[in-house]
């Protein structure tokens, strides 16, 4: 796309001649070209990080493009896009406070979770030594909360045959575990 534009300090050296006022043709690609890198790195100053400056940059180029038609007759093109730009960053911070708030509304100080205990860690990896089917059965039936009757609905197997994985299966975790296996009971 080209225009014309009369000359302005952020024209190349060319377009300049002795303070005279000269019409010169600038296509949007050279405009990109000339600017994206100095509009980038205000970006990444502000923000701290080049890959989203460098999205920022983009975006508001694109929307220069849109208008370039308009947009080449201002005095300070770059102005324009420097303006977009550094809107959608406070926008985008704006977003993340906002969601960072309604965050911290919505859960209460004390609700923090805390890092798996020990005993834990342990019962998670005998888990996962079990057989998938067992693992399955014994995590629907105790910490779902599912009776043998429903297991075997969503399993699709019969009654008996989930009574057997949860009683290999707690087996299986007691001797993992290093528990008496005597406390343990059938379903």
């Amino acid at each position: 796309m080209t225009a014309t534009m009369g000359a302005r300090a952020n024209e190349p050296p060319a377009a300049r001649t002795a303070g005279v006022s000269v019409e010169v043709t600038i296509t949007f690609d050279d405009f990109y070209h000339a600017h994206f890198g100095s509009v980038t790195a205000q970006l990444c100053a502000y923000t701290g990080d080049l890959g989203h400056a460098q999205d920022l940059a983009q975006e508001a180029f694109y929307r220069a493009l849109a208008r370039w038609d308009r947009l080449v007759r201002y005095d300070d093109p770059v102005a324009w896009v420097r303006r977009v730009a550094w809107n959608l960053a406070r926008s985008r911070w704006r977003r993340l406070r906002t969601a960072r708030n309604h965050l911290l509304r919505q859960r209460p100080a004390d609700a923090e979770v805390a890092g798996p205990n020990p005993d834990r860690v342990a019962i998670d990896a005998a888990l996962a030594q079990l057989p998938a089917t067992h693992r399955r059965a014994v995590i629907l039936h105790y910490l779902a909360d599912l009776s043998v009757s429903e297991i075997a609905a969503q399993e699709g197997v019969a009654e008996g045959t989930v009574k057997s994985w949860l009683h290999r299966g707690r087996t299986a975790l007691a001797g993992l575990l290093d528990e008496n296996t005597e406390g343990v009971c059938d379903v």
